[in-house]
């Protein structure tokens, strides 16, 4: 009869997001892993197989846990509204840590194609996601007259990545709800 394993997944990839969000992937070493997330070195290779294969794992516990919460503010769709509250849930996610699933773009993007699709995917969620909340915002009147959607999407895009890095510079300052504001302000009608 098979043994019932002796950890919580969900508490394993919460102290291990800590981890890679603290060194990346590069600087996460499995002594600093295995004793944050009490696992032992043996459990860990049978469970994983790999640091690599464990890491897809943590940055899909990211997503669901922590950026799709996130997003749904965008599903809802009421336009304007659901970006700004999208943009103060990211903030409040990002500010001091950074963002897991940027974080590993921007250092395995490159070299790693499952990083490279999962935050191709990402990204462009979130710019069809801008598109429909800027076409409701402006069925609603709720934006400035002649906005180009398309490429206020992209914008709004481009930000989500570069708060994720300003994010860890900034630490617990409020430089990410000064630049969501000179962000959004200008759409307001």
């Amino acid at each position: 009869m098979p043994r019932k394993a002796l950890y919580n997944l969900q508490y394993v990839l919460e102290q291990a997001t800590s981890v890679f969000l603290e060194h990346g992937y590069h600087g996460a070493v499995m002594d600093e892993l295995i004793a944050r997330t009490d696992f032992n070195r043996r459990g860990f290779y049978i469970e994983f197989g790999s640091k690599l294969a464990f890491f897809y794992k943590v940055i899909e516990h990211y997503q669901q846990n922590s950026l799709n919460p996130v997003i749904a503010h965008l599903q809802a769709n009421q336009g304007l509204p659901s970006i700004e509250a999208f943009f103060n849930a990211y903030t409040r996610l990002i500010n001091g840590r950074g963002c897991l699933l940027i974080s590993a773009i921007t250092e395995l993007g490159f070299d790693d194609q499952h990083i490279r699709d999962v935050g191709r995917h990402y990204l462009d969620q979130l710019q069809i996601s801008f598109i429909g909340c800027l076409e409701k915002a402006i069925e609603h009147q709720q934006v400035v007259a002649g906005i180009n959607v398309e490429s206020t999407a992209l914008q709004l895009t481009s930000y989500v990545q570069g708060f994720a890095v300003n994010a860890i510079l900034a630490g617990g300052t409020d430089e990410l709800e000064l630049a969501c504001r000179a962000l959004l302000g200008p759409l307001h009608k």
